[in-house]
């Protein structure tokens, strides 16, 4: 006879782990202790400054290499949306439609800012000084956005927002799921 392999012939019960439990006192005290923890106004402050900060770099970008790169869209989205989430720490929708909104907000500026770069250059002046007599003017800032719209702006300006939404809401680590056992 054979020498017999013990693994073939395990007849050991399969031992089923059980999934920890969530001690509920805990998760009730941490629920309350995110929520405090949400900041709506730090939320729409940091979102602001994340599309104006993401609109100058784009056209930094943009007017340095002479090339409108619709990538930069999506780097303006996912500024908008971290910082929202860093800032705001927030759990509710409204999150993720103030990080979207900042996102579409540094696309637009992104766009404008660009366009005042290149005008700027063009009559030899500050792009400060084009981009806030514009800014004063509604209906130049209107007419300059028709004129430099493209159909892929479209395609851009959706996946900015979706990063803007997407990582807006805070994220709960394993760690802290852990604590609540």
């Amino acid at each position: 006879m054979g020498q017999e392999d013990p693994a073939e012939n395990n007849t050991d019960a399969v031992v089923e782990q059980e999934e920890p439990q969530l001690d509920p006192q805990k998760l009730e005290a941490f629920n309350a202790r995110l929520l405090d923890e949400q900041n709506l106004v730090m939320a729409l402050v940091g979102g602001g400054v994340a599309a104006l900060a993401g609109a100058a770099i784009w056209a930094t970008v943009t007017v340095v290499t002479g090339y409108q790169i619709g990538w930069m869209a999506v780097a303006v989205g996912f500024l908008a949306g971290y910082v929202v989430r860093f800032f705001g720490k927030g759990l509710s929708n409204t999150y993720g439609i103030i990080g979207a909104g900042s996102a579409f907000l540094g696309c637009i500026l992104g766009n404008l800012f660009s366009t005042c770069g290149f005008i700027a250059a063009e009559e030899s002046v500050s792009a400060f000084v084009v981009i806030f007599t514009v800014l004063l003017q509604p209906a130049a800032v209107v007419e300059l956005l028709t004129a430099t719209f493209s159909g892929m702006d479209i395609l851009f300006y959706g996946i900015a927002i979706y990063e803007g939404y997407k990582f807006s809401f805070r994220q709960v680590t394993e760690s802290e799921i852990a604590e609540l056992v």
